[in-house]
């Protein structure tokens, strides 16, 4: 896991103010035949000179951040948004939730990139380094350091779309059907982190500055990412955590998320991201 801006070492998602926007000059950069870099003039987010729409989200960098990184970002987002990859977005009423949230990335390569933002207020983001974008981790037999723009770019995704256009399903507050599900593979239902977990979990994340809402996202972030093959070689790493790894373990043990998260209505990905979209 990665620090994120104001609260340490967990990926909770940022909200920030959006102004209106202008028109985008194009940026001669990189090789991608779907995504074109922009420079960024919006009003807000200064210090992140250039952006990448993807289904009208915006995912901003700053300007040592590499083109081939951020291009991979917008790949993985357009893939979890567009997984048949036809050009139309699975599930449009998540995306209408994401744009009526003002949802966006924003990219670093230093944390102290996010020092400047403005302060929150209307908009939910969600911020990604460029040094964890690890391209190269689909190629290697998924080994080696992971891509965390397979985490980050999902927290936006269920954050701002899923809790927002399902809250009884997928919000992230007590009561939800994912909520519920989560209670279980915890072993009980806790606003605070327990110590020890009991026995029983197969959730046991453990920073407390991870509050009730926190935890859902990062409890939906593992439990599709484990379906999608993405932790399977993983275990030693995340075990202390997540212990459900495969689709087989949590198709078998965490019946409850298995079925929200391959119900068809929801249209969630079914093949994992690897950032060629549509090539």
């Amino acid at each position: 896991m990665h620090k994120l801006y104001q609260i340490g070492i967990f990926s909770l998602l940022l909200l920030f103010v959006f102004a209106c926007k202008k028109e985008s000059t194009p940026v001669a950069a990189g090789d991608d035949s779907n995504f074109t870099i922009v420079a960024n003039d919006d009003n807000k987010l200064k210090d992140f000179n250039r952006k990448v729409e993807v289904f009208g989200i915006s995912i901003y960098a700053v300007p040592t951040v590499e083109d081939a990184k951020l291009l991979h970002a917008a790949n993985i987002m357009a893939q979890y948004l567009d997984n048949d990859e036809d050009g139309t977005p699975d599930n449009q009423t998540v995306l209408d939730a994401m744009l009526a949230e003002n949802a966006f990335m924003v990219m670093w390569k230093r944390e102290s990139d996010l020092n400047g933002i403005d302060p929150p207020d209307d908009g939910i983001g969600q911020d990604l380094g460029a040094d964890e974008t690890q391209i190269d981790w689909h190629n290697n037999g998924k080994t080696g350091r992971f891509d965390a723009s397979l985490e980050e770019v999902l927290h936006i995704i269920t954050n701002a779309g899923y809790a927002q256009a399902y809250p009884t399903v997928f919000g992230e507050d007590i009561g939800s059907e994912l909520a519920n599900a989560m209670d279980v593979a915890r072993g009980g239902q806790f606003t605070s982190i327990p110590n020890p977990y009991p026995a029983e979990a197969w959730y046991s994340y453990d920073d407390r500055t991870c509050d009730y809402s926190c935890m859902a996202t990062e409890y939906i972030y593992w439990a599709l990412t484990s379906i999608l093959d993405a932790q399977a070689n993983r275990l030693d790493e995340i075990g202390h955590e997540w212990k459900l790894n495969t689709k087989a373990l949590v198709e078998e043990q965490d019946t409850l998320v298995y079925e929200l998260l391959t119900d068809p209505r929801y249209a969630f990905p079914t093949v994992l991201p690897d950032g060629t979209y549509k090539r």
